[in-house]
C-alpha cells in the first residue's frame, strides 16, 4: 500500500482550511485517511500550521510521499531538513548531537525570521493607525476652522442686526424726543 501525506478539505465556501493527512494513494482527497497530523490555514498572514512534528517525521521517515504542496509545508516546519539529517547520521557523516546542533540552529534562524517580519507587520500597521489619526485630525481642525468661521458669521450678523436695531430704536427716541419740546413752546 503506498501512502501520501496529503491536504484534506475543511472549512467552508471562500474559507479554506486543511487538514494534514496520511491517506492510501487511492482514496480520494477528502475521504478516509489512516492518521491526521495536523492543520493548515491559509487565510491568516502568515499562514498558520499546527503540526505534529514526530509523526510528521515517523511518516517521512518510513516512506510516505507528501503532495507538493505538503512537501512545502514540511520544508517550513523543518521535517525535511530532519529527514536528511538523520540520513546523514545513518551514512555517519556526523554524529547525532551535531545533527540535532544544525537542526536547533536553522530552527533559531528560521524563528527570528519570522519575528522580524511579524515585527515588521506591526509597525507598518501603527504607522498606518498614525497615519490615519493624523488625517482624521487635519480634517477635524478643518472642520472645527469652518465651524468656528460659521459661528462668527452669524455672530457678526446677530451683532450687526443688534446695532441696526439699537440704531432704529435711537432714531425712533430721537425723533420723538425733539417732537414734544417743540409741542411745549
Amino acid at each position: 500500500m503506498a501512502t501520501k501525506i496529503r491536504l484534506q478539505r475543511r472549512g467552508h465556501k471562500d474559507y479554506a482550511f486543511y487538514s494534514i493527512v496520511i491517506a492510501d494513494s487511492r482514496a480520494p482527497r477528502d475521504g478516509k485517511f489512516i492518521e491526521k497530523i495536523g492543520t493548515f490555514n491559509p487565510n491568516t498572514n502568515p499562514a498558520t500550521i499546527d503540526l505534529n512534528f514526530e509523526r510528521a517525521l515517523y511518516w517521512v521517515m518510513t516512506g510516505a510521499e507528501p503532495t507538493d504542496t505538503v512537501r512545502n509545508i514540511l520544508s517550513r516546519e523543518g521535517v525535511m531538513l530532519m529527514k536528511h539529517l538523520k540520513g546523514g547520521v545513518k551514512k555517519g557523516a556526523f554524529t547525532e548531537e551535531a545533527a540535532q546542533a544544525k537542526f536547533d540552529a536553522w530552527k533559531q534562524q528560521k524563528e527570528s525570521g519570522l519575528n522580524a517580519i511579524a515585527n515588521k507587520e506591526e509597525a507598518a500597521k501603527k504607522a498606518e493607525k498614525k497615519a490615519r489619526l493624523e488625517a482624521e485630525q487635519k480634517v477635524n481642525a478643518e472642520i472645527a476652522k469652518k465651524v468656528a468661521e460659521k459661528k462668527a458669521a452669524i455672530a457678526a450678523a446677530k451683532a450687526e442686526a443688534e446695532a441696526a436695531a439699537a440704531a432704529e430704536a435711537s432714531q425712533e427716541a430721537s425723533a420723538e424726543a425733539p417732537a414734544e419740546p417743540a409741542a411745549e413752546a
